[in-house]
């Protein structure tokens, strides 16, 4: 993990012309900010709470909610989490004012656990609160040479962290159409997953290979029926959605990091998280389902102690932005938000850990293959 400490001057890299950078006159509109405070702010400054309270911030992005929570609680220090290094300069440059009380880590967030045991002053290297706003960043969102943007010409990139890796040109150069069809299907819920693969295929048998963003676009358009183009918003936005979390293999790091923020909570500490699809909303899910539910079968007169739960919801399933929220700010339409405390110490009732996924030996039949999703 690479350690940023705004104690010391951090760089600020360059941005183009009219890319917000973050920290200037029109910062990013952070969702929901105020609410996810509210759901912090017991762990924060209520009773257990310690005089220097620690918050993890796994997706610091430009530093929104960063600075929100800094603001609101004086005696709070907050480690920001990104992979992005453009992101944590920035951030680190907007968060230079509160000196010592924020650090960044440049790192994927499923290492939340080791950033909290770095970041605590106990014996057990928890921390008070851990907040994850899911996702790409508005900062990634923004910059139209990242290629996240299905709205403006761009090379097909969509990595978060540009010094390295796959990026989403290479995966529709060289995936074959079975492997096309199960990224699209798995990660973006498209129904139309083996018409799309089966052109981008065509196309690049063809030597008209898919090559930017507006043309990935188009060729969507094209494969999705007219009916089905009329509600939901642009067709594109599943494909998008699926080579991004593909690229950046989104969703295996979250359903490591879920537990592991878990487990970085002090009993009463508060993990908050702000999903914005259905398949990062179900693995949060399913980890506070777990935690909240007594580890005996039902019906039984007496619960063990070792067998209580050790999660309390804190939201009633998931909370939504309302009308006034979506108005203001309409990146906050989609959004999930879950909060939960802990209630048992994670040395006795540890968040389990995800099993690997196993490595197919042999290829799926193709009949049927566009029927329905499979589960994760």
């Amino acid at each position: 993990m690479d350690r940023t400490d705004v104690g010391a001057a951090a760089p600020r890299p360059q941005r183009p012309a009219g890319v917000d950078s973050g920290d200037g006159a029109a910062p990013h509109t952070p969702v929901l900010l105020e609410r996810c405070l509210d759901l912090l702010a017991p762990a924060l400054t209520g009773p257990g709470a310690p005089e220097r309270p620690v918050m993890i911030d796994c997706t610091l992005g430009a530093g929104g909610h960063a600075e929100g929570a800094l603001r609101r609680f004086p005696t709070l220090s907050v480690v920001g989490i990104d992979r992005d290094p453009e992101a944590i300069a920035l951030a680190s440059a907007r968060l230079a004012p509160f000196g010592r009380r924020f650090r960044a880590v440049r790192t994927t967030y499923d290492q939340v656990d080791a950033v909290a045991r770095a970041a605590s002053a106990r014996p057990d290297g928890t921390v008070d609160a851990v907040l994850m706003d899911l996702g790409v960043s508005s900062l990634q969102l923004d910059d139209a040479r990242r290629g996240f943007s299905y709205a403006r010409p761009a090379p097909l990139d969509m990595r978060m962290d540009q010094s390295g890796g796959t990026t989403a040109q290479q995966i529709l150069d060289t995936a074959d159409e079975r492997e096309l069809a199960r990224i699209l299907r798995d990660y973006g819920e498209e129904r139309f997953a083996p018409r799309i693969a089966a052109a981008i295929v065509r196309r690049r048998r063809d030597g008209e290979a898919v090559a930017s963003t507006d043309d990935l676009a188009g060729l969507v358009r094209e494969c999705i029926p007219a009916p089905a183009r009329r509600t939901g918003g642009n067709p594109a936005k599943r494909t998008f959605q699926a080579l991004r979390v593909a690229v950046n293999a989104e969703l295996d790091v979250l359903e490591r990091a879920v537990p592991r923020a878990l487990n970085a909570l002090r009993v009463g500490g508060r993990l908050v998280v702000e999903s914005y699809q259905s398949l990062e909303d179900r693995i949060v899910k399913r980890a506070i389902a777990a935690g909240a539910a007594e580890a005996v079968p039902a019906g039984l007169p007496v619960v063990p102690a070792d067998a209580s739960p050790y999660l309390r919801a804190v939201t009633r399933g998931a909370e939504r932005a309302d009308s006034a929220e979506i108005a203001s700010n309409p990146r906050s339409a989609p959004v999930r938000l879950r909060a939960v405390t802990r209630t048992r110490p994670a040395s006795e009732a540890p968040s389990p850990q995800p099993r690997p996924h196993p490595i197919p030996t042999r290829k799926r039949p193709t009949h049927n293959r566009d029927r329905g999703r499979r589960s994760r």
